[in-house]
């Protein structure tokens, strides 16, 4: 029951995304639909603490990328997934292959070419 308790009072988001043909996987205490339209706001990103020696590249690269960054609007056609989870894992960044990613739909948009 504690567990639970604590878990609602300080939820932990995994957020995978497409940002330029890589898929980021991060993690944030907080995130929410924007006022911006069409963007999600991330904020309060989580990094796990590593006692290795070991260093991680890819999550090297995206504590550089989100060092200094108080919140950050990614487009809700770009978000993947976002799932609550019970605590924050290892963030990463891979390649996005043919078929495994694709963008949601988005109503509205143009679905070819013009009709005479």
């Amino acid at each position: 029951m504690d567990n639970e308790v604590t878990m609602q009072n300080n939820p932990v988001y995994k957020v995978i995304f497409v940002n330029q043909d890589q898929v980021f996987e991060i993690f944030a205490a907080k995130i929410y639909q924007s006022d911006l339209w069409g963007f999600i706001e991330v904020e309060e990103f989580l990094f796990g603490e590593r006692s290795q020696v070991l260093v991680d590249p890819s999550e090297e690269r995206l504590k550089g990328e989100f060092a200094g960054v108080k919140r950050s609007y990614i487009p809700m056609q770009s978000i993947v997934r976002i799932d609550e989870v019970e605590k924050e894992g290892s963030v990463k960044v891979s390649e996005a292959k043919g078929g495994s990613v694709s963008h949601f739909p988005v109503p509205g948009a143009p679905s070819g070419s013009p009709k005479s």
